[in-house]
């Protein structure tokens, strides 16, 4: 059984869609804010307007590092995560670079993440690293990344930037973002320190549910609202609790 704010402080309320205006990113802000989210994810730039709107309330400001594709060098990503905390992010998303995972050069991968969770440390912030799942597909290259992360004591590991395009046989570009596979191996090899964040794909209340029932404590979402108003309206007439037995038992 959960409460409204169970469901609502699960939730990352991403803005980050590359033709997002700055009235986009106000509103988005504002509509984080009146659901009580756990944090909105931010795009670099607009990281000090929102810690600004969002300041009093129980909302956290989340910026992006190396986003989408994670392949800046380790001074870049550093310097940009101090910039982040010191416009006011206290979480930050940073995208590891998977050309160097996929070439198994692990004491550069160890070196980045560590670098980075050491500049969030010094500000106060928490890193969620983003493994982008869907470049790296291997099971052994997740794992790998998960033992990394936990020797490293990050607070998050995540699936996706939700951006991962790849090439289809057809020419199209799609992702998979969140699957349950991916889910249940990174809870498995993670240690239990490390949260899980659930991003791409999940937009409806019952795949909250699920995830969360994979052991995932964030997921990354635009459909904030869908989700939340679902929530709602699957309250009892006296209580504030949603029944997840009920609504996860087709799964």
């Amino acid at each position: 059984m959960y409460t409204i704010k169970d469901i609502s402080k699960m939730i990352d309320h991403s803005l980050l869609h590359p033709t997002m205006t700055d009235k986009d990113l106000q509103e988005g802000c504002e509509i984080a804010k009146q659901y009580d989210v756990a944090a909105v994810c931010i795009k670099p730039y607009f990281v000090k307007e929102a810690a600004e709107i969002l300041k009093g309330s129980d909302v956290k400001v989340c910026s992006v590092i190396g986003f989408p594709h994670g392949n800046g060098t380790i001074q870049a990503k550093v310097f940009e995560t101090r910039l982040a905390c010191k416009d006011g992010a206290t979480e930050i998303d940073m995208v590891v670079n998977a050309g160097k995972v996929l070439g198994e050069d692990w004491r550069y991968v160890k070196k980045e993440i560590n670098a980075i969770n050491k500049e969030c440390l010094k500000h106060g912030a928490v890193l969620k690293v983003i493994f982008e799942n869907d470049f790296i597909t291997k099971d052994k290259y997740k794992i790998k990344l998960c033992k990394i992360c936990s020797t490293v004591g990050v607070a998050f590991i995540k699936t996706s930037t939700g951006y991962g395009y790849v090439k289809q046989s057809n020419g199209d570009y799609n992702y998979k973002g969140a699957t349950e596979h991916d889910l249940i191996l990174m809870r498995k090899h993670a240690s239990p320190e490390v949260q899980i964040k659930a991003a791409g794909g999940v937009r409806t209340l019952d795949g909250l549910l699920k995830v969360r029932e994979l052991g995932c404590t964030r997921l990354g979402a635009t459909a904030t609202i869908t989700i939340i108003e679902d929530a709602k309206k699957r309250l009892g007439i006296a209580t504030d609790v949603v029944n997840t037995k009920s609504e996860i038992s087709g799964y």
